[in-house]
């Protein structure tokens, strides 16, 4: 962590951040907002592999949500990574997937990570193409999901960044 980011903490999604966390979401206006409830029970079911950053006062200020793909156990999809507007700037989004990631592959052996990012979103191209950089690991791009597969209108593809194998001791 920098010295800019020692007034925060990292560590575990609680339901009661569930509320905090979809309004960081909203706040963004880059993100596909779930209902609350998704975070709610995203902070229940998911909180293992999934980051929270709190001030110095335990509010979030930023968060990652991710989970181990179920037919690939090595694998950590990244679903969403926001960071509260007056935090923005402090490099908090990469300070928390690199520590969401080194607390995976310590305790569920993850040496993938796995993200969708839709064209033009400049900021989570450049988080996740310098966190492969700052690891020495490939990174592979291809559409996940095309355009016309999403049914509640026009939506731009997701493609995927897969990025791995991860060095061990990163």
């Amino acid at each position: 962590m920098t010295a800019a980011q020692a007034d925060l903490q990292i560590d575990r999604p609680r339901t009661a951040d569930g509320a905090a966390l979809w309004r960081i979401a909203r706040d963004s206006k880059v993100l596909d907002l779930n209902s609350s409830y998704a975070y709610l029970l995203w902070c229940r079911d998911f909180a293992a592999t999934s980051a929270v950053a709190r001030d110095e006062r335990g509010e979030p200020v930023g968060f990652v949500t991710a989970y181990v793909r179920p037919d690939r156990p090595d694998t950590l999809l990244v679903w969403q990574v926001a960071v509260d507007e007056a935090q923005r700037g402090r490099r908090l989004a990469a300070a928390m997937l690199d520590g969401l990631v080194a607390r995976t592959a310590a305790e569920r052996g993850v040496t993938t990570v796995e993200t969708t990012i839709s064209p033009g979103n400049t900021a989570s191209e450049r988080l996740f193409t310098s966190f492969a950089e700052r690891h020495g690991a490939a990174l592979e791009r291809e559409v996940l999901f095309a355009t016309d597969v999403f049914p509640d209108g026009p939506h731009d593809p997701e493609v995927l960044y897969r990025i791995g194998p991860l060095p061990t001791g990163h």
